[in-house]
Formats: C-alpha cells, structure tokens, sequence
C-alpha cells in the first residue's frame, strides 16, 4: 500500500515527532505485583486506541522508583511489540505516571504532532504494513524502538490534525456502542435462554408439565463420513463430489462454507447428506473445549453438503422442535455433560450413543415452537447490530484511507 500524501502535507520520521521513543520495563516484575500500587500495563491491555484496564496489574512504589524513566504520561502512546504487534492505544489521564511492560511507548513532542491523530494512523492499514515489514526474530517476532523511530507519519497542519483525529474517534465511539449494545443483547439472550429452556419462566398462555426425555428419544445422532485423504477429495466442486463440512466449519454456534474439502460422492451414504435443521457436533478434536460445540444447519445454497468422520449430526424427528433441540445445545447444562462425559479420559472423543443419552425437559411441542421463534427473534436481532458493526468497521477503514493521505479534507 503506497503513501501518497497531499502538497501542504509533511512526511516525517517518528523520531523527529518524539520526544521519547523507548521499551517499557523489560525485566520480569513477578516478585513486585500487588494487590495495589502502580498500574502496570501489558500487551493485553492494549486495543487499538484504548487502554482496557480490565485485568490491569500492579507493582510495588519501591520497584517502580527504579525505572522512574520509563513512567508513562497522559497522551503517551503505547504499542504491542508482540503478538499483534502495531497495535496501538492513548495513555489516558487517570493513568498519567503508570508503567508499560515490555511495550513500546512513544512520547510526541508537544505541537509537533496530534497524539490522537498520530494514534489513528499507527493504527491504520499504514501502520500495520510498516509493522508487518518490521518485525524481526524468530518464534516470537517483535518490532524493536529503533525501528519504530524511523516509521514515516504524514503531518498535515494542525487544525487538520485535530479534525481527523476527532472524525475517526467519533467513529470509534460509535464502533464502542455497538459493541456494548452487542454484548448486552448477549447478556439478555443466555439469560432468556435459561429461563425458558429450562421452564423457570414461561411464555403467555403456557402451562403444564414439562417431562424429561433423552435426546434419542425425539431425534438420533449420525456418524459422519470415512474417507481416505486426499485420494477421496477433490480441490474444488464436481459432478462426483459433496462438500464436506468439518469442525472449523462451526463457529460461533454457526455452520460457515469457509475452507471447505470436497469428498467423492460413493463415500458419502444417503443419511450423511445434511438436511435443514440438523444440528452439526464437534464429536473429536486435539481441544477438549472444541469438543460437543455446534451449529444449527441451515444453508441452502444448491449444493449438498455432508460430514466428517470427526462430526455427527443430531437429526430431530417430529416430536420436537429442531431449533428448541438446538438451543438446548447452547446451554451450560449441556456443556456440563459434555465436560463429565469427557472427564477421566484422554481421548477427547464423543459417540452418537452419548449424545443420544443426554437428558433434558422438554414442554409440549407448541411451547417448544413459541419458545424456539422468542430465542430465535433475538439471534436476529443480535445478527442485525452484528452486521451494523462489521458494516461501520468498514466506514471507518475507507475514512482512515482517505483522511490520513488527505485525499479528502475536513479543513
């Protein structure tokens, strides 16, 4: 990605911006955290533009006094050396004369540089290139203070600077609403689900006992599909082939066509052909916590899909709702069983029979549906803020390209 920037515009070196461009305390601080004292900043406190001091350590005053020249002032920009290395955040004023541990910080000089601008731009698709050709080291690559002193920031004039830096931020309190909004729906969602699935709380015009079934007695789970390596697959679609659908394929309680493998069509029986409303599990998986999670089986696309030898699939029959089923595999009394079906072995490993054996309560069958369209309401309203925030996320990448080059002005 070049930089091409405007007439009136400066292209300078960090170092000429900076008063201090230097490495947090480097050596290890274990022996000094405390309960309280001087804030201690890691990599994971870092996001791209704020602090999070979620999970915000503490050193001693008495250790801290040795590397008094390190302290972090309000408008100091710290900067992840590892790990996703380039992303940076505003050293706020509630935290003016903190520490940084092993991050990088930069001081800007005052006048020469906006600190909120210069944060913004770091944080671009600019400055992810800059950090991504930087980086040196082996197993764990970093990016070095020498080298980020000779990272080159456009400058335009100040009140341009200022005027950018508060559109991207206003941007950046909206993409933080959203967020916060997202995570309250969420909040809301596993609540109603427990309430509801587990009768606790019951939808208008519903009463009546639930009785208690196992899961094979209202649907059968499905081994997935054997097949030989790469001599029974295909790099892409064909007239002999059926997708195949593996655990990577389920994310976020979701089933996505993402790095899909195409199996040839005679490994693949007539009952391993998913149909709508299956439920796609996890049944083996080197991560014991990736075991049992699932993905409610929806697409219809003109292509027909099938399973691994890893998964199952979970095919309801009709005296259940195939969305309430699918939602009880959401709740945290289905991961318990997950977890104590697992537990004492060392195979991470699942057989449709276990799945088969897990007990739930289940009301009449219209109650299952009222309570399935109330659950399922909120999944679309969470997918509707979802796709507002991917939506403003990508606003907000073409203002940084057009603003931090000064393809448009604001001043």
């Amino acid at each position: 990605m070049e930089l091409s920037i405007q007439q009136d515009w400066k292209l300078t070196k960090l170092s000429y911006l900076a008063e201090k461009i230097m490495v947090g305390i480097a050596s290890a601080a274990t022996h000094a955290y405390r309960a309280k004292g001087i804030p201690m900043f890691r990599n994971q406190n870092i996001k791209s533009g704020y602090l999070d001091d979620g999970d915000l350590l503490f050193i001693t005053p008495e250790y801290e006094t040795v590397f008094r020249n390190k302290r972090l002032r309000t408008g100091d920009l710290v900067t992840m050396r590892t790990g996703y290395p380039g992303v940076t955040a505003i050293v706020p004023a509630q935290y003016d004369q903190s520490q940084s541990f092993t991050t990088l910080i930069t001081r800007p000089k005052k006048g020469a540089i906006d600190s909120i601008f210069l944060c913004h731009y770091i944080n671009s698709e600019f400055g992810k290139k800059f950090f991504e050709q930087s980086q040196i080291g082996g197993a764990q690559k970093n990016v070095n203070a020498s080298t980020l002193r000779g990272m080159l920031i456009p400058v335009p004039p100040r009140q341009e600077q200022l005027a950018i830096g508060k559109s991207i931020s206003d941007v950046d309190a909206l993409i933080a609403g959203l967020e916060k909004l997202i995570a309250k729906k969420r909040d809301l969602k596993q609540a109603a689900m427990q309430q509801l699935l587990t009768g606790q709380t019951r939808l208008p015009g519903f009463s009546g006992e639930w009785a208690v079934k196992r899961l094979g007695d209202v649907g059968e789970c499905l081994r997935g599909v054997s097949y030989k390596g790469d001599a029974d697959l295909f790099p892409h679609d064909t007239d002999r082939s059926k997708r195949l659908l593996r655990s990577n394929n389920v994310q976020e309680s979701l089933v996505v066509t993402s790095d899909l493998q195409y199996v040839k069509v005679d490994r693949v029986r007539e009952h391993q052909v998913l149909r709508e409303g299956d439920i796609l599990i996890c049944m083996a998986n080197g991560s014991k916590a990736l075991v049992g999670k699932a993905g409610y089986f929806e697409i219809n696309d003109g292509f027909e899909y099938t399973f691994g030898a890893f998964m199952g699939a979970y095919r309801g029959n009709e005296q259940a709702n195939r969305r309430f089923v699918f939602y009880l595999f959401q709740t945290n009394r289905y991961r318990d069983y997950i977890t104590n079906l697992l537990a004492g072995s060392s195979i991470n490993n699942l057989s449709p029979s276990s799945i088969e054996s897990l007990e739930f309560n289940f009301p009449e069958l219209d109650e299952q549906d009222a309570i399935a369209q109330a659950l399922r309401d909120m999944d679309g309203e969470l997918a509707s803020l979802e796709s507002r925030l991917a939506k403003t996320h990508t606003i907000k990448q073409g203002m940084m390209q057009e603003l931090l080059t000064g393809k448009t002005r604001l001043v």
